[in-house]
């Protein structure tokens, strides 16, 4: 879904004064509601699970906030670029890296935390389980409408098809645990870390991916300039203060943001930001409580198997998630935008197929565009590189399977909100 698929309205560029006068009125029943609601899991988070984990849920509420606020893309950065070549979002991706990756480089070559744990990035195995997921994951978040944050933060914000495809997610990601360890086994290369495994260090491959985020920025501004793609319009916003809480935010500014939020959470945690881990876990623990030993599944050894008989308080990315959704929320109803609507059948039948797909392709592929993307890409794994590659190709294969479910592609003539 994502910053083109709210409802799929499109905004036409108005003067300034024109946009402002247009904003909704703050809905406040409903945003004291969720401050009071986020207050309330605070106070259960710290003292389930101490004030580190109430920490990471803040931090949760702060990337909400800040996707909404900008409606920053995955899914329809992807999907512009591959379509009509729009490059803006994957312009803001570059900042975000570039951001990242440098506060990253300084956290793990340093060991700085603040907790006392031990920064660690995510870098992962790169073969055959990372390319089909990565895959499949690109044509699921098409069909979906939203990535893993996309769809949360969507949620979050009062779109309805988000129920789905939420739901169908967390299924097919309890399907790839399940099937976890068949992937394990097919062919792979060791983790590769750009500045671990070849000798570069932090500096030298912090080097190498400022060079590669700057060639791609390039190559973005030859295509606009080839392709002469339709614009992104700004959403209906306001000035001064007041915009920090009720208009829209600069993509941009909300990339550095994003990355200053994925550095601190590795600073606090001791691991990048992370998304998906949280739906295999809320899968399996359902499973469980109806009589399913998933304790036996090759996905939950270890830690991983210990969160089972743990509340979900003390799991990191699911406080983290819920932090997401009800930031989202707030900032949706100080929008004035949470309005919920009814979606056609076949926008249903996508977000489940396309639910389906993310979360099975995510287990497969170590992590979704959080996790493996942003994550993978700033911690100097190989395998973030991978995923971002074959998810394109997905999605390009996703934009002629789209119109099956009677979902509109980018055109042209279109003019982006």
């Amino acid at each position: 879904m994502e910053q083109s698929v709210m409802t799929e309205k499109r905004f036409h560029l108005k003067p300034a004064t024109t946009i402002i006068s247009e904003l909704n009125p703050m809905q406040k029943p409903l945003m004291t509601l969720g401050i009071i609601g986020a207050i309330a899991l605070l106070i259960s988070v710290v003292m389930t699970s101490g004030w580190v984990q109430g920490i990471l849920y803040m931090i949760g509420l702060a990337l909400g906030v800040t996707l909404l606020h900008a409606r920053f893309g995955f899914t329809s950065a992807f999907r512009r670029l591959a379509s009509v070549g729009n490059v803006q979002g994957l312009q803001a991706h570059m900042v975000m890296f570039a951001v990242a990756t440098t506060l990253f480089a300084i956290i793990l070559s340093t060991g700085f935390s603040f907790t006392g744990v031990t920064p660690a990035g995510y870098v992962s195995p790169v073969g055959v389980s990372v390319i089909f997921g990565s895959f499949i994951f690109g044509i699921g978040m098409q069909l979906g409408n939203g990535c893993a944050s996309g769809t949360l933060y969507n949620f979050g914000g009062g779109a309805s098809s988000m129920v789905l495809t939420l739901i169908a997610f967390i299924i097919g990601s309890t399907i790839g645990a399940y099937h976890f360890s068949f992937w394990m086994d097919t062919p792979s290369l060791p983790p590769i870390s750009l500045a671990e495994s070849t000798g570069l260090g932090f500096f030298g491959a912090w080097f190498v991916q400022m060079a590669l985020f700057a060639l791609i920025y390039g190559i973005t501004i030859k295509i606009a300039k080839r392709k002469n793609p339709p614009s992104m319009k700004p959403l209906p916003t306001t000035s001064g203060w007041k915009k920090i809480f009720r208009g829209s935010w600069p993509l941009f500014t909300a990339a550095i943001i994003l990355a200053i939020l994925n550095a601190l959470t590795l600073t606090v945690r001791g691991q990048p930001w992370g998304i998906t881990s949280a739906f295999a876990l809320w899968g399996g623990k359902t499973l469980q409580a109806i009589g399913v030993d998933v304790s036996s599944w090759g996905y939950f050894a270890g830690a991983t198997g210990d969160a089972l008989s743990q509340t979900v308080l003390a799991d990191s990315t699911s406080v983290m998630n819920f932090g997401i959704i009800l930031g989202a929320f707030i900032a949706a109803t100080a929008q004035g935008t949470f309005r919920p609507k009814k979606f056609k059948p076949g926008v249903a039948g996508a977000a489940i197929v396309g639910g389906l797909l993310m979360g099975y392709g995510s287990r497969l592929a170590f992590g979704c565009n959080i996790g493996a993307y942003f994550g993978g890409i700033a911690s100097f794994s190989l395998h973030g590189w991978v995923w971002a590659i074959m998810a394109l190709l997905g999605t390009g294969l996703a934009l002629f399977i789209r119109p099956l479910f009677g979902m509109m592609n980018p055109k042209k003539s279109d003019q982006f909100c």
